[in-house]
């Protein structure tokens, strides 16, 4: 059984189309200082969205282990060497859940952003799928 988790696909869509609404703004904007704030913003923005889109799904969990996706590649972590935990973070008074795999050289953080579901839930998920 694999199941796959990822940003959701309205979230990705409205991060396209702001990107467009400011590319449209830098071009509206009447200085130069204002044109470089605003163009500065339309590149994060299309970088996010770009992200948010190629790395689709973003995590996948199978029998095999896990593949974490990003940018340029995807990184394969088998059961045997990923260490699965949940996270709780404590940041402008709201606790925020993270959810931690910890492989022997590297560590991936998803948060409920890159999950599109709590972080907790995905953790209980992957806890019945480990062989």
């Amino acid at each position: 059984m694999t199941r796959t988790w990822s940003t959701p696909a309205p979230l990705v869509a409205g991060a396209w189309v702001l990107a467009i609404m400011l590319a449209v703004g830098t071009l509206l904007v009447g200085d130069n200082a204002g044109r470089l704030l605003v163009g500065l913003a339309t590149l994060l923005v299309s970088y996010l969205a770009a992200f948010a889109t190629i790395a689709r799904p973003r995590l996948t969990a199978d029998t095999n282990g896990l593949a974490v996706r990003g940018f340029a590649s995807t990184t394969l972590l088998p059961w045997h060497e990923v260490k699965v935990k949940l996270q709780t973070t404590r940041r402008l008074g709201r606790e925020q859940q993270a959810l931690e795999l910890d492989a022997d050289d590297r560590l991936v953080v998803l948060t409920k952003l890159d999950l599109g579901v709590d972080p907790e839930e995905v953790a209980g998920v992957l806890h019945a799928l480990r062989p």
